[in-house]
């Protein structure tokens, strides 16, 4: 079997060989290079939109083309830092794992996923009115009766003789995961499909893969569509399949579903390569390029959401220009950035220090009359608030009270904080707490502002005021907390929370809460509670990257020890050192020999 691979390349240069047939198969021809500078892609692609130093080639063969992956020895520090999602526009991987009727919302400015109808993130917030203050009867008794298994809550909606209507079960699904209440969008899904109360779909089993990915991993995922009757096994189940594992970022996984979809012959959507884009944006870019060009092969347009993440794909690269110009080449092809993709603009354009950009980018956004779309306050006011203008983040808030809705009211908290202005921030919480009976991820901005403040007195008792009021600590507020007390300097008191939080309810921590704890045992030259903290993230079902072995050779760097181990570990765990790790593993290589060694051998 002849495969079609993505190389070992660098930067975005595309080296797109000459293909010939040659008894029935395609073989490869060295002797032509087109470079992408120069490359006129189809009718969409920037012709220099990703090209850098360097090259890169494809083969192809007739039957298909499959990806796989070796980690690049040469890779970049920008890529390595990107694994663990800490962009503008990303999360971090399984954040999407919850514990049983844990409603933590996802991070603020979490990487919007484009799914299956199962999120609505690519629709502009304006025409989200509606949607957004729609509320089915059935999700309405679920939620009023947070104890009692929906299995039984729906047996009696049925003797009832109340209303059943695929409607209601979808719009009641879409406020479950919107809440994040994964456990109990997992019953009524198993509900419906169990009970033959409604005529089971495909998009009924594709539900249940996507929950089973968050509730109880990949593996058990995959296990359940093997069980699918074959007449359901179809292109929504295994595109559902391929963004679990992007959602997990699970690379390999990821590459086998796509495989395993060119196998059956699936068609390849731009949602499909999207989800690609988005895996190599955050581990290997210099991969987008390729994937560019196997879309122009199939000949598949891309979305406004291919855009989006190749706009931030320039950004994370600090490549404002070519930024711009993808930007450019959207509108040209009819398609106008949304809120989301302008707010990921301004975030780069203040990481490159071009603070006139953001803010002209802030005036188009917030348009002639904010007033009349006071909802953009979630959006301007961190933004705002990120570039230092007080002034602004007052005057967008003063428009927002008039009328607040929570998401406006915790976009101020989280602004205020960012000033440093606490008074106002707890003012809009102590508001917020008397209008809404509040949620974790309401606790969890205001813990935010006081972790980033280092206030730990009060991050405690708002903690306790939290659990007083019946919510669960989840993932994100346990890293929130875990945060506060890193920031307090009480870095094993954090590890011993969190390690609490396992034993006591089964939670699985964001790796982000890991890697904090791990860094500070790093920077005090702590190998042994570091390799633990590595130990303890591997027990969570989490990949090891790069990034973890960074942190864990800076361990001993700074305890001037050698690392004896250190190269079977990485290898035991398939990870590879770029360039710059390298030099920096030969720092700790217990082996290596110095002048010194060798006049005494």
């Amino acid at each position: 079997m002849v495969r079609t691979f993505f190389p070992r390349n660098r930067g975005f240069n595309v080296r797109a060989s000459c293909i010939k047939s040659v008894s029935g198969t395609r073989v490869e021809d060295d002797s032509s290079t087109l470079d992408s500078s120069r490359m006129a892609y189809g009718r969409f692609l920037l012709p220099n939109m990703f090209y850098h130093s360097g090259h890169a080639s494809l083969k192809f063969t007739v039957s298909r083309r499959e990806l796989s992956s070796q980690a690049d020895a040469s890779s970049t520090k920008d890529q390595d830092d990107l694994e663990d999602g800490f962009s503008e526009l990303e999360t971090p991987a399984a954040d999407s794992e919850y514990g049983k009727d844990e409603f933590n919302d996802i991070k603020d400015g979490e990487e919007p996923r484009e799914e299956l109808e199962f999120s609505d993130t690519e629709v502009e917030p304006s025409e989200k009115k509606v949607r957004r203050r729609a509320q089915s009867e059935i999700f309405k008794l679920i939620d009023s009766s947070p104890t009692t298994s929906v299995h039984v809550l729906m047996d009696k909606w049925v003797e009832e003789g109340k209303e059943l209507s695929r409607q209601d079960i979808a719009l009641a699904m879409v406020n479950l995961r919107r809440r994040k209440l994964y456990f109990k969008a997992f019953q009524l899904s198993e509900w419906v499909v169990s009970k033959s109360q409604l005529e089971v779909t495909e998009r009924d089993h594709a539900t249940r893969v996507d929950l089973i990915a968050k509730l109880r991993g990949l593996h058990e995922a995959e296990m359940y569509i093997e069980r699918i009757p074959e007449s359901f096994k179809g292109e929504t189940v295994y595109q559902t399949l391929l963004a679990s594992c992007v959602a997990q970022n699970n690379l390999k996984k990821a590459e086998e579903t796509f495989n395993k979809m060119k196998d059956l012959k699936f068609p390849l959507t731009s949602f499909v390569w999207n989800q690609l884009l988005l895996l190599y944006k955050r581990h290997d870019k210099k991969k987008i390029a390729d994937v560019l060009l196997m879309m122009e092969n199939e000949n598949v347009k891309p979305s406004p959401f291919t855009y989006k993440i190749l706009i931030d794909a320039k950004g994370q690269s600090k490549d404002i220009d070519g930024m711009d110009l993808i930007v450019e080449k959207m509108k040209a092809q009819g398609i106008e950035p949304d809120i989301r993709t302008k707010a990921v603009l301004v975030g780069h354009y203040k990481t490159a220090g071009l603070e006139k950009k953001a803010e002209d980018m802030l005036k188009e956004m917030e348009g002639e009359n904010l007033e009349e779309n006071s909802w953009l306050g979630r959006y301007l006011l961190p933004l705002y608030a990120n570039l230092g203008k007080a002034d602004e983040v007052g005057r967008i808030w003063e428009v927002c009270q008039a009328s607040p809705r929570i998401e406006d009211c915790l976009a101020a908290i989280e602004a205020f904080g960012k000033l440093k202005k606490i008074d106002e921030a707890e003012a809009v919480f102590e508001m917020i707490s008397k209008r809404w009976k509040l949620s974790s991820k309401n606790y969890s901005v205001m813990l935010k502002v006081y972790a980033n403040n280092k206030m730990l007195a009060k991050g405690k008792d708002l903690i306790k005021r939290m659990a007083e009021s019946g919510c669960q600590i989840g993932p994100l507020t346990l890293d929130d907390l875990v945060k506060l007390h890193i920031q307090a300097g009480e870095v094993e008191k954090a590890d011993t929370i969190l390690q609490k939080a396992i034993m006591q309810s089964q939670l699985k921590p964001l790796i982000i809460s890991y890697i904090a704890i791990m860094e500070q045992y790093a920077k005090r030259g702590d190998v042994h509670n570091s390799e633990k903290i590595l130990h303890k993230i591997k027990q969570a079902g989490y990949t090891i990257r790069l990034r973890q072995y960074q942190i864990l050779v800076q361990a001993y760097i700074n305890a001037k020890l050698p690392a004896y181990r250190i190269r079977d570990s990485m290898k035991a765990d398939n990870v590879f050192p770029n360039r710059d790790f390298a030099n920096l593993l030969a720092q700790v290589d217990g082996f290596r020999k110095n002048p010194a060694s060798d006049l005494l051998d």
